[in-house]
């Protein structure tokens, strides 16, 4: 018996050798539609249009080749059911052994940023999902592929009977779970494009069903902790690429992650310091060796198995410096080829890149929880300092308000409640997740004099406002001259009172900024 295959693909890496070995070496005569068949033709393969095997011609600018009986039924018939099979000899309808299929590409279509409403709908895909589950649910007898990864798994199951119904089982649980994924992105799109947006900028809504579909990428030694175990899922190597080390952990996609989003915060060459996702020392200069110089100086215990990010390509100078500490990762735009000759002798040091800018989904950030899962926004609206408003008596100099902007745009990436000493584009003490705002600044002025870096003069940042004003009058005590903070506390007057009396700038933001 003539055995048949349906190759219909957008992506079409990797067909063209194993259309190659299905006719050549496995004796299959190949069905396929528009650019798919095309290509095989281009290349020599043998290959009968959809159309001419149906007798029934492609129309509607491609809407309708494949919804067919001839098609569905030779994808669904029970081949241990006489009635089936009678039923397929009487209308012609011949068996289709295996169907290779992906989808139009709906989510790169939608997650551009000039698509229309019109384009994303014609990149929805109805064909295709219908074939694939057609073949999926009748896997006992037909090979579903949905990803040219499974190519060669295939042709090395063929001649093993055994070995094809466990992969075609595999095969047709990827099936139902592509197509879901891909359902779930249409109706997420929909939904967005019909939902009443909130005047939020660019941030993107929240969805009234959530629905995941994550491929697993990576199985990871363990979790926080040896003794659980733990996976990744989802897009991140699509964001970043590691060059070098050892496999990510889960504590590093972590803290990568948490890096990746404080060194966005920044234009000027900028160096971060990060540890347990907590920034330890920030800074920006005219070069990231300047930087670097100043960030370190912060807390110099930090970089021990830490994270370092910088927001340019990283030199043969900055990287022979970080070299003689010991840190867990770095992250970088780019390095030099000098750069990474001087790492490469540090097997273990894990060298990672950032690809371009984050993608859509990194606009809301999800956690956990009893019975479900939290979502909210992440929180990137802009911080204007035109908005801010000044209420205390005495202005800040202009080199104040830098280090106002450079300190609010670090304490919003620190664990609540956090308290930021700053200078102009520098960190000098930082103090975070501590149970009182108090006690978080007596760990960022004890921090600065571990370093050596006095606070006379130095403004400082709180992610929330005083609820009191003692913690302003701390901060006033170890040398701020200046605060930033939200405002919104019932002692507000309080606080701004205790600022004027010790001839202390302080500005309102009118956003808090926690970080749970």
């Amino acid at each position: 018996m003539q055995k048949n295959a349906l190759l219909s693909v957008s992506d079409k890496s990797g067909l063209v050798p194993f259309a190659k070995a299905l006719v050549e070496q496995h004796g299959y005569r190949l069905l396929s539609t528009g650019g798919t068949a095309k290509l095989l033709e281009q290349e020599g393969i043998p290959v009968t249009e959809v159309s001419d095997y149906t007798g029934f011609p492609e129309m509607m600018e491609g809407r309708v080749k494949t919804l067919h009986p001839k098609i569905h039924g030779g994808l669904l018939a029970r081949r241990d059911k006489e009635d089936h099979m009678a039923a397929a000899a009487e209308h012609g309808i011949e068996m289709i052994d295996l169907v290779v299929v992906n989808l139009y590409p709906f989510e790169e279509t939608v997650a551009k940023p000039d698509v229309t409403f019109e384009l994303a709908i014609e990149n929805i895909d109805i064909g295709g999902p219908s074939m694939l589950r057609s073949a999926a649910k009748n896997h006992a007898s037909v090979s579903v592929v949905v990803d040219a990864a499974d190519y060669d798994r295939v042709l090395a199951a063929m001649g093993d009977e055994a070995a094809l119904l466990k992969l075609r089982r595999e095969l047709a649980l990827k099936v139902f779970q592509r197509t879901s994924s891909y359902d779930g992105a249409i109706a997420a799109y929909l939904e967005a494009q019909v939902a009443e947006a909130p005047d939020l900028g660019e941030i993107s809504g929240i969805p009234a069903k959530l629905d995941l579909q994550l491929p697993q990428v990576q199985s990871l030694r363990y979790g926080e902790n040896p003794h659980q175990k733990a996976a990744l899922y989802g897009n991140f190597f699509d964001c970043f690429e590691q060059l070098q080390g050892k496999e990510l952990s889960f504590n590093n996609i972590i803290d990568i992650t948490a890096a990746t989003y404080l060194i966005g915060e920044f234009q000027k060459p900028t160096v971060a310091i990060l540890k347990h996702t907590n920034p330890c020392g920030v800074a920006s200069a005219e070069t990231l060796v300047e930087a670097w110089e100043q960030a370190f100086v912060t807390d110099q215990q930090a970089p021990f198995g830490g994270i370092i990010v910088v927001n340019q390509t990283m030199d043969a100078d900055l990287a022979a410096i970080i070299s003689k500490i010991f840190c867990e990762v770095i992250i970088a735009p780019d390095f030099t080829p000098a750069a990474r000759e001087i790492f490469a002798k540090k097997k273990n040091l894990r060298l990672m890149t950032v690809k371009g800018s984050l993608p859509a989904d990194s606009l809301q950030e999800m956690r956990s929880v009893v019975g479900g899962v939290l979502m909210q926004d992440r929180d990137t609206m802009p911080d204007r300092p035109s908005d801010w408003k000044i209420v205390s008596k005495r202005q800040p100099s202009d080199e104040e308000m830098r280090a106002m902007i450079f300190g609010w745009n670090v304490v919003k990436h620190v664990k609540s409640n956090a308290i930021v000493y700053a200078g102009c584009e520098r960190t000098l003490g930082v103090g975070a997740g501590q149970m009182s705002r108090v006690d978080s600044s007596k760990i960022a002025v004890w921090k600065a004099g571990e370093a050596g870096l006095p606070l006379e003069g130095s403004i400082v940042a709180s992610d929330a406002f005083f609820p009191f004003a003692d913690g302003l009058i701390a901060a006033a005590e170890a040398g701020a001259v200046a605060a930033i903070q939200p405002g919104g506390s019932v002692r507000d007057d309080e606080v701004i009172a205790a600022a004027d009396e010790r001839n202390m700038v302080m500005v309102f933001t009118g956003k808090r900024h926690f970080k749970h």
